[in-house]
């Protein structure tokens, strides 16, 4: 993220997590804030449609897209209010043009999941592994762009006049070669650079053999802030693993569905990082990712029952594509002479899952906090949530439910389809899915739409639903300590 090549970053101006007083200083003028704003839009939508899922899904999470001259390039910052900021200099994208922001947009994104893979503050204190990140994000950035080489910006010489290209960014191939000249004069054997750039903890091993290592100093916003310790730097722990876990698993579930750009940048990501450290290996472990390599990866937190229910959660709730006619975007276009077109927008609309826990019986916690966290915390997702015995009570995640005697599945379809007023209200909504979390001992029922109906016994429950006429998705969850 060391973006330009002076001798220093400008100091910072103003609270880079104030958004109003980020608009408000020295603001650029209104002709380069609308091209930079129209340059941003575009490399968005690229990124939908065919660069970046996860730079695309990323961005969907930074509800304060801001332009300012606070600072001199790009930044995303993750606030401890659980907000996610861009904030991007207009001069510096116009000046990059529509393929230069990309490459910063991507370049941003990739540099937030990487800091929430690689949370260590040992390591990010450490500016070897600050240069490794450079070097590996640049490189995947120019790989999956279709770039043989860094974006430039021209910048003028104040006292000159002379006009210079500067490249915006950690060069991979030049560190690659101060590495093979620095292990060279040692006497020592260096990497070629295919091997060299293959994962991100190799790069971070390499270089660390150099008696020497081109370490850049701090332009980048955030090392600016932690001042290179790794702390205060504008990215705050929890917000940044949120949103980070969020759009991995909004990727990771549209990988599931077969869309073929998301399981191609997903797979990549994963196989540069896994095992690199014993918390990225748990992070994956976490999202039960192995099945991008055809594993079933077993972890001490993701069981089979939870790796199958993302998998059949996911067939269900399949995208549409809904594309719409930008109007502003549009007359931009139709003013400066292009032709017209359409937009993806996202799914074709929300996805409705009810999710319905039976409290007539002793409930396992971490089983009702991993499902209230891949329910609801998946973007496209409006979850529902029932709990049931001999009644049904609708509440929110983190509310107490209350069990009581008896259990009644027929209620549950009865709400669901429609025919069942709760405290005077219906479910208005058509469910995609139904998630039934139970022990299975009451009365067997047979919903109108089987096919929606996925079905958690507890240990020791009835599996009634596999064999029923029609069969349902049904699976036993492991109840034990993890």
């Amino acid at each position: 993220m060391a973006y330009g090549s002076t001798d220093k970053a400008k100091p910072l101006v103003v609270e880079l997590t104030d958004r109003r007083a980020l608009e408000a200083y020295q603001p650029a003028d209104e002709a380069t804030v609308a091209k930079a704003f129209e340059l941003k839009e575009q490399a968005l939508l690229d990124f939908g449609m065919q660069a970046s899922v996860v730079a695309s899904w990323l961005y969907t999470k930074c509800h304060h897209q801001i332009p300012t001259t606070a600072i001199d390039t790009a930044a995303v910052m993750a606030s401890g209010d659980g907000t996610c900021l861009l904030l991007y200099n207009p001069d510096f994208f116009v000046a990059l043009g529509l393929d230069g922001v990309k490459f910063v947009l991507f370049h941003e994104a990739r540099h937030l999941i990487q800091r929430h893979l690689f949370a260590d503050p040992e390591l990010r204190a450490d500016p070897v592994f600050t240069l490794a990140g450079e070097v590996t994000i640049n490189h995947v950035a120019m790989r999956r762009l279709g770039r043989d080489q860094l974006p430039t910006i021209r910048r003028t010489d104040p006292e000159t006049g002379e006009e210079t290209e500067e490249p915006t960014g950690v060069d991979p191939r030049k560190v690659h070669q101060a590495y093979v000249d620095d292990l060279t004069a040692q006497g020592l054997e260096p990497l070629a650079y295919d091997q060299f750039i293959e994962t991100d903890a190799l790069v971070y091993a390499e270089l660390k053999r150099m008696k020497d290592p081109p370490v850049p100093p701090p332009l980048c916003v955030h090392l600016v802030l932690g001042d290179g310790t790794g702390e205060g730097d504008g990215l705050d722990a929890e917000t940044t693993a949120r949103i980070s876990s969020e759009v991995l698993r909004a990727v990771l579930l549209a990988a599931r569905r077969g869309v073929r750009l998301a399981r191609e940048e997903l797979l990549e990501l994963l196989k540069r990082t896994d095992g690199a450290t014993d918390n990225v290996s748990r992070l994956w472990g976490d999202l039960g990712a192995g099945f991008l390599r055809g594993e079933t990866q077993k972890t001490r937190r993701v069981d089979w029952w939870q790796q199958w229910l993302v998998d059949v959660l996911a067939s269900k709730l399949r995208d549409g594509e809904r594309l719409v006619y930008p109007k502003k975007r549009g007359a931009l276009l139709a003013t400066l002479g292009h032709d017209p077109m359409l937009a993806r927008r996202g799914q074709e609309r929300t996805k409705v899952v009810v999710v319905a826990y039976d409290t007539s019986g002793s409930m396992p916690a971490h089983v009702v906090d991993w499902l209230t966290e891949l329910v609801g915390h998946t973007d496209g997702v409006e979850a529902h949530w029932l709990s049931f015995d001999g009644a049904l009570m609708p509440f929110k995640p983190g509310e107490r439910v209350y069990g009581g005697g008896g259990t009644d599945f027929q209620q549950v379809a009865d709400y669901v389809e429609g025919r069942l007023a709760v405290a005077g209200q219906r479910f208005e909504d058509t469910a995609d899915a139904v998630l039934m979390l139970t022990d299975g001992y009451a009365p067997h029922i047979t919903p109108a739409e089987p096919d929606k109906w996925i079905w958690l016994i507890t240990e020791g429950g009835d599996e009634w639903p596999e064999s029923h006429n029609p069969p349902m998705a049904c699976h036993r969850v492991l109840t034990g300590d993890r």
